[in-house]
């Protein structure tokens, strides 16, 4: 199978190189001619064979309208895209539809596995029409962890489905990471009693119930910097903490883990030198290469 991926920065760099690695055959475009494979999206499109599939990889909002919208103008009727990016489930019905005008099919694709993908696989949730998912079932079966399909790829169901799970994903991670942040906080205010930090997290590590990927991270990180002196307490969002929470208002459903974590990054914001927000910060380093501020 032969796609297009549009954006190869972080994330979409090293996608390129696990697909290419799992038998896809892969043309990239980016505007960093340092990375791109052709000069331009239409240079993309002539290199594909049709009908084209072209995965979009690139910053929601405006930059990813702009891409489908120069897509329209470069792709035929029956080609596929899958927008892979964080774009709000809302913008994917916009995005479907505005394509439809000229038979182009569309996809939305949840990702997760941040800077760690390559190696380890990416979660993938889709949602569009099953005839489209049968089509790129490569793809996913490229880009997912090893082992049972089911444990790393999910159709969600129609357009708009995929963003929507990966949305209430990464509302979950939001809660997960300030609770890590607030028994890093609490351990830490103990030195009297506690004597080793990063050795306890690390026998968290196997058999306990609380055993995970971000676990690891953290001890990673604290390994590298015990007390994480050199961390900034100051922590961003990148959006999908707030959807889930406006998501949860609109529908009534109580969130108050999710919303405390969102708000707790405001407040770190705000001078807020807290020991859980450095915890916080340097995880979102760890698993997604997020810039932190540095001391």
């Amino acid at each position: 199978m032969h796609i297009g991926l549009i954006g190869l920065g972080k994330m979409g760099n090293n996608m390129r190189d696990r697909l290419r690695k799992g038998g896809v055959e892969v043309t990239g475009y980016d505007p960093n001619p340092a990375v791109t494979d052709v000069e331009t999206l239409a240079d993309l499109a002539k290199a594909l064979p049709a009908p084209r599939v072209i995965w979009v990889m690139v910053p929601s909002g405006r930059i990813t309208d702009d891409v489908i919208t120069e897509l329209s103008t470069v792709l035929e009727p029956g080609d596929l895209v899958i927008d892979g990016g964080n774009s709000r489930f809302t913008e994917d019905a916009t995005h479907a539809e505005f394509l439809a005008k000229k038979n182009i099919k569309f996809m939305d694709c949840g990702v997760s596995g941040g800077i760690w993908g390559l190696d380890n696989g990416y979660g993938l949730m889709c949602g569009g029409d099953a005839a489209d998912v049968k089509t790129a079932m490569p793809v996913f079966d490229a880009l997912r962890p090893e082992g049972p399909r089911e444990e790393g790829f999910v159709h969600v169901g129609e357009v708009g489905s995929g963003h929507y799970a990966k949305m209430v994903h990464n509302g979950i991670e939001y809660a997960i990471m300030q609770a890590w942040g607030e028994g890093f906080e609490l351990l830490s205010a103990r030195t009297d009693l506690i004597k080793d930090v990063t050795g306890t997290f690390k026998a968290w590590e196997r058999g306990t119930v609380v055993r995970s990927w971000l676990l690891d991270l953290l001890v990673k990180a604290l390994e590298e910097d015990p007390q994480l002196k050199e961390i900034e307490g100051y922590v961003d969002d990148s959006g999908e903490g707030r959807w889930t929470v406006q998501e949860a208002l609109n529908n009534a459903v109580p969130l108050p883990t999710i919303s405390a974590a969102i708000f707790a990054r405001f407040v770190s914001r705000q001078g807020n030198q807290s020991p859980s927000m450095k915890a916080v910060a340097a995880l979102r380093n760890q698993f997604g290469g997020h810039a932190v501020r540095k001391n």
